[in-house]
């Protein structure tokens, strides 16, 4: 059958934790370059159809795109290691450890935030023409974007900073969901469809990803937003990451390990 039944996904999950602890540096490195900069080319894709049709809805339809390509191509975003490498933890698999974990992580959110980076460079310059120029359209979004959700939140004051965790806990319900729609089906249709509907959520409803962000923030202070590097750690990168860790390790990662793995009924034959 094309579809897996939950015990055998779950399965591969903790597999796919556990052959993230084990890869090398130079690897996870470069696979989590590619899929920061790739869902960053998502998220302009993404931006530039809402501006240019004026319907936000058009863009989250849109966006899954990128999603869908870093995955089938092997690549890894932080929101994805934050939910699979603990499952191989938890499942006392040989040598995962808790501070190589850590390490996975640390590596993975470099390689994101310098993938993210380079295209957030890229486009404004594009945006711009050298930076000679006002931004065009799409840049004055982009730059309003990162004030919006910066001191958007900030003016709230700590309600205002636990709002952005919730929203992030939020999102990576649903992007840790694409991850596992993914290992669901063994076609290529049938993973690209159960990744899709999660990802059109979660940006449809503006929740935060942390890497979207790491390209969203650095390109709106490149062209012209009323923020500083400061406000987008504080105000946004800080407690997205870790709603994004929390949320998506315990609604998707926990919950579908506990039920699934460690107290799914065990079928005799006799």
């Amino acid at each position: 059958m094309s579809y897996l039944l939950p015990s055998e996904f779950v399965t591969k999950m903790v597999d796919a934790g556990e052959s993230k602890i084990y890869m090398a540096t130079r690897d996870a490195l470069i696979r989590s370059y590619m899929a920061g900069a790739i869902l960053a080319l998502a998220a302009v894709f993404a931006v530039t159809a809402t501006v240019q049709t004026g319907s936000p809805l058009i863009g989250a339809i849109l966006f899954p795109v990128g999603f869908c390509m870093l995955y089938l191509l092997g690549f890894d975003l932080l929101t994805g290691v934050f939910v699979l490498t603990p499952l191989a933890w938890l499942d006392k698999r040989p040598g995962v450890t808790i501070s190589a974990i850590l390490k996975n992580w640390g590596v993975v959110f470099t390689g994101n935030f310098l993938g993210a980076l380079t295209v957030a460079f890229m486009m404004a310059f594009v945006f711009t023409y050298g930076f000679t120029t006002a931004p065009s359209d799409v840049g004055l979004k982009l730059g309003g974007i990162g004030e919006a959700r910066t001191l958007g939140y900030a003016k709230y004051g700590l309600m205002g900073w636990f709002t952005i965790f919730f929203r992030g806990m939020l999102c990576n319900w649903m992007v840790s969901t694409g991850v596992v729609g993914a290992m669901i089906s063994t076609t290529v249709s049938g993973k690209v469809i159960a990744m899709w509907m999660p990802i059109m959520l979660f940006f449809a409803m503006t929740f935060e990803h942390s890497v979207v962000n790491m390209f969203l923030f650095p390109s709106g202070l490149m062209m012209g937003g009323k923020f500083s590097i400061l406000d987008y750690f504080i105000w946004n990168e800080i407690p997205v990451v870790l709603g994004n860790l929390v949320g998506g390790l315990s609604f998707t990662g926990l919950t579908l390990y506990s039920t699934h793995i460690k107290t799914a009924p065990k079928r005799s034959f006799k």
